[in-house]
């Protein structure tokens, strides 16, 4: 089963306040840990929504909106896709995500769909 991990954007990481020293390193050791055990497929860290877009569809229109955006607790500062047995152990290896922040911040787990997902 694959998981996407994602952390929610704060006022800093939107700010583009870049992480310490200490923070990069232990992301380092987390992503090996998640290399080691074979189950990382994907991790990145994102850039301020200020150097992305938004595509707003209507219809047959599309409007490009481009960033800063204002609802930070809507964006997403990072993320890794995992392949675990369950739910149970993609939020166990959620809870071992190094905390980058000082303030409150927000991990989301979701499921990511499989074909067999939809049925026939």
């Amino acid at each position: 089963m694959r998981f996407m991990l994602n952390i929610r954007a704060t006022d800093d990481t939107e700010a583009g306040k870049p992480p310490t020293k200490e923070l990069i390193a232990a992301m380092g050791r987390y992503n090996e840990e998640l290399v080691k055990a074979g189950i990382l497929l994907s991790a990145a860290g994102l850039l301020p929504s200020a150097k992305g877009a938004r595509l707003k569809f209507s219809g047959k229109d599309v409007t490009v909106i481009d960033g800063p955006f204002a609802e930070t607790k809507e964006l997403i500062a990072g993320f890794w896709i995992i392949d675990v047995k369950s739910k149970e152990e993609a939020i166990e290896w959620g809870r071992r995500v190094p905390n980058p922040h000082d303030e409150d911040w927000h991990l989301d787990i979701q499921q990511i769909a499989e074909f067999d997902d939809f049925g026939e």
